[in-house]
């Protein structure tokens, strides 16, 4: 694809992704085929097993399922792609798929930060108000919370995608990474990109640094009810019952904060390998976390392991 002069419209983009580490292209191929199918699977039957089985139709499992859906549609936005990147020589996206793209993208990573806050405050309410759980955590008010997440990290996507379509794009058109990452395609416009820089800044505060504080506050309140609770059964149960989610909020928003936040090589040698670092990283984060969420939920819930079990049950069964 020709670099498009000051006046042609871009078309599309060409993904470097590991062009210049080619011996690892087929190794990545087979992991990280191996992960999304992984993903596939363990999500789905986890989405599976909360629809069929009655006992789990309750606020915490209702949350699950839409993680679980969130995390197949977040891979799948962009896992096919870098798998074909891996095996055609020429690696190109169209300026509309490519949209579509960091749209999803996005949208999908806002809704999850939301999410995971949503799952947070239901946690708080299971374990210090268990009383009033019922009431605070009706229908009425879990399955709007949901669609809230959804429609918050929809809402900012379609802000900042519409932002970066609007640019000019008169300079080179090859992206260093595998996907339609939004700050990599920034750095191709050629006007300002100040305000979409400023709008970014204050959406990551928005997305990262409210829903981390909003979690921290749970969990401090939930620890310390724990902590009140006399006996030792009765302290174990409870905090299985957050083990899961706290597990996965470490593992989610430790590795956002690494990825933004790891210092810059300065030397030539350590800037190569930092840029590999930098597409593998958001590569794995967006295929490793998403594959450990049913895995986690399945290995730390005894309600999931049993609802599994009687899944494969019937159908044995009725065979």
């Amino acid at each position: 694809m020709e670099k498009p002069n000051q006046t042609s419209p871009l078309v599309g983009f060409i993904l470097l992704g590991l062009s210049a580490h080619p011996k690892l292209e087929k190794t990545f191929f087979v992991l990280i085929l191996l992960m999304y199918l992984v993903i596939l699977l363990g999500n789905g039957v986890l989405i599976l097993v909360t629809i069929l089985d009655s006992c789990l139709h309750t606020p915490m499992y209702f949350f699950l399922e839409n993680l679980s859906f969130l995390d197949i549609c977040y891979t799948t936005s962009s896992v096919p792609l870098v798998l074909d990147s891996f095996l055609t020589p020429q690696k190109t996206i169209s300026f509309s798929a490519c949209a579509v793209q960091m749209f999803l993208s996005f949208s999908m990573a806002g809704t999850e930060c939301v999410l995971l806050s949503m799952m947070a405050f239901d946690h708080y309410v299971a374990i210090c108000n268990p009383l009033r759980y019922s009431v605070v955590m009706s229908k009425a008010v879990y399955v709007p919370m949901a669609a809230g997440s959804w429609a918050i990290g929809g809402v900012a996507s379609l802000v900042h995608t519409s932002l970066v379509i609007q640019l000019p794009f008169c300079g080179a058109n090859i992206i260093n990474h595998f996907t339609c990452e939004i700050l990599a395609v920034l750095k191709l416009a050629c006007a300002d990109i100040s305000i979409s820089v400023i709008s970014m800044e204050v959406t990551n505060v928005i997305f990262l640094g409210v829903p981390v504080l909003f979690i921290s506050v749970s969990y401090v309140f939930i620890i310390a009810t724990i902590l009140r609770i006399p006996s030792t059964e009765g302290k174990k149960k409870a905090f299985s019952t957050c083990s899961a989610h706290l597990t996965v909020v470490i593992i989610f928003y430790g590795t956002l904060f690494f990825m933004y936040g790891k210092p810059k090589s300065k030397d030539s040698q350590g800037a190569d390998k930092e840029d590999l670092a930098d597409k593998l990283i958001p590569l794995f984060y967006g295929v490793v976390i998403p594959m450990l969420n049913p895995i986690i939920y399945s290995l730390r819930n005894n309600d999931v392991k049993a609802a599994v079990r009687n899944l494969v049950s019937q159908k044995c069964f009725r065979r």
